[in-house]
């Protein structure tokens, strides 16, 4: 199981919330690109990014920051956040970045997923955000009727090379994962699943592990906060 360190951007700076909240934001760094460099010491294989004011305005907007981390460190890095449309994916991808995260777009507009995992393939993924198993959009500002598990199969024929399902509620939280729930969706879909939301120690990692079907794993606020280590974790899921 891979662990994504994440790296939340808010007006050029690395932050985190709490349940998606804008206002709830707290910087760790001013640097993001530092942030990113010193996850790649620890050991890190990949890099999970997202463009928090691109998520609310639908563009773009961290630009400039992830053009720096991509510049700070050889890992590859997932990016999600204000990638809606054909061209913006194409953008980040020339730029460097190793798989985009569509997850707005993935139900408002399906078949965009479906083009773009086409034409680049192993490099789109779909966010799936939650709250009580109903998907939520635009920042997690709208809340929709679609099942999760109804969006997630909706993909299996698409190429989609994963899918990262965030349990909003839990975001932040420092609370845990959502472990029944992520490992429900990674046995009811064939395209690999990655946790997001709550992951606050090595116990969480474990416990996401053990279920033998969670491929990957995301982790923010307890890098940051200490609570968990990232070496030590790295070492233990090797």
């Amino acid at each position: 199981m891979i662990l994504y360190p994440a790296i939340d951007l808010k007006d050029g700076k690395a932050v985190r919330l709490l349940h998606g909240e804008m206002d709830s934001a707290t910087v760790f760094n001013d640097s993001p690109a530092a942030q990113a460099a010193a996850f790649a010491d620890a050991g890190s294989e990949w890099l999970h990014l997202v463009d928090l004011n691109g998520a609310f305005a639908g563009t773009p907007v961290n630009g400039a920051a992830v053009e720096a981390i991509l510049a700070a460190t050889n890992l590859p890095a997932q990016l999600g956040g204000g990638i809606r449309d054909m061209a913006t994916i194409e953008m980040w991808l020339t730029k460097g970045i190793a798989r985009v995260i569509l997850g707005t777009v993935a139900v408002e507009n399906p078949d965009l997923v479906s083009e773009a995992a086409r034409t680049f393939p192993g490099k789109v993924a779909v966010g799936i955000d939650a709250r009580n198993g109903r998907v939520a959009t635009k920042g997690w500002a709208e809340e929709t009727d679609v099942m999760v598990t109804d969006l997630a199969k909706s993909f299996e024929d698409a190429g989609v090379a994963a899918i990262i399902y965030t349990d909003i509620n839990r975001d932040g939280a420092m609370q845990g994962p959502n472990v029944e729930a992520t490992a429900a969706l990674a046995q009811a879909t064939q395209i690999p699943v990655i946790a997001s939301g709550g992951v606050s120690s090595l116990e969480d990692l474990i416990a996401l592990r053990d279920t033998g079907v969670i491929s990957g794993a995301i982790s923010g606020r307890a890098l940051y906060d200490g609570a968990l280590d990232l070496s030590a974790a790295l070492k233990a899921l090797a």
